[in-house]
């Protein structure tokens, strides 16, 4: 069996130089892909330089999904992994991916966050929705046989955050399962601001409500979870306008921007649903571009 790792990288030299050494030291036989977006940071002459690096794709698409597009497009093995840049894979993860494989066609394992205040990581999340199981993946952290790859037609273009959740609702029209494996881990230290990271209120919603109707259509269940989720948000929020934490004109900003972007999700999921009718609903797949690479350097 022979294994791609594909790495979509942007303007993250430095982490993506971590994540190829622990490559490098662990999985020194897999086929390395790295695709770049458009980064003014010298990453692509430190990509050349590193010898564990097989191909180099530079793409202009500033969007993660394009980049993991593109890395499936040219990576040559049975089995493709996604590693996000700045993860480093550890000492036992390519034997636990291998594991996973066993069980079913798409494994994925946490991502260990070492920050101030301690270790964070994540565990396996599963929900029923629409009677339908649905198992989700670490997008940062996942490989998948390469037919999955085939039949779900990659990752859907259109998200610029959620592609591994949508890829999540995906798999059950297959009879895909997931399985998740714990030592098949990746390890995160800490960033300049401690770990926190800005929520994007506007895609999170809009990917949320995206992806439920195009997979699900326009149901109660659906209305009933954006509703429970932006209810949460809301609720938090307000808390943290209540310690003085925040302005009441910014929570209500937020809220016309998560109104807003739940209407464009719902009128472009219900469009992207009736513009792809099939089981892979992914009407901006893989397949559906061939202009996505500037440049290729392949070294193989």
């Amino acid at each position: 069996m022979q294994l791609s790792v594909v790495i979509p990288t942007l303007n993250g030299r430095e982490q993506l130089s971590r994540t190829l050494d622990a490559l490098a030291a662990h999985a020194p036989d897999v086929e390395v892909i790295v695709v770049n977006g458009p980064s003014a940071d010298g990453t692509t002459g430190m990509v050349q330089d590193h010898d564990v690096v097989d191909v180099l794709v530079e793409i202009a698409d500033r969007t993660v999904n394009a980049a993991r597009n593109a890395g499936i497009d040219h990576a040559t093995g049975d089995v493709v992994a996604l590693v996000n840049q700045g993860l480093v894979v550890d000492e036992g993860w390519i034997d636990a991916l291998l594991a996973g494989l066993e069980e079913e066609a798409v494994v994925t394992g946490p991502t260990h966050e070492r920050m101030r205040a301690g270790m964070a990581t994540e565990t396996f999340e599963e929900r029923t929705i629409s009677g339908r199981e649905v198992s989700y993946v670490n997008g940062g952290n996942m490989a998948m046989r390469r037919r999955v790859l085939d039949d779900l037609d990659g990752f859907d273009e259109y998200l610029d955050i959620g592609g591994a959740r949508d890829l999540a609702h995906r798999l059950p029209r297959f009879d895909y399962g997931v399985a998740w494996q714990p030592s098949m881990c990746v390890q995160r230290e800490f960033e300049a601001d401690g770990g926190i990271r800005r929520t994007d209120w506007g895609w999170k919603y809009r990917s949320l409500a995206y992806r439920l109707v195009k997979n699900y259509g326009i149901r109660p269940t659906v209305l009933r979870r954006l509703v429970s989720h932006a209810g949460r948000d809301a609720l938090s929020t307000l808390r943290e306008v209540v310690r003085g934490d925040a302005r009441p004109s910014n929570w209500l900003s937020t809220g016309r921007t998560v109104l807003g972007n739940i209407a464009v999700g719902l009128k472009d999921g219900f469009w992207s649903r009736n513009v792809d009718r099939t089981a892979r609903r992914n009407p901006k797949g893989r397949s559906t571009r061939t202009d996505r690479a500037v440049a290729v350097y392949d070294w193989r």
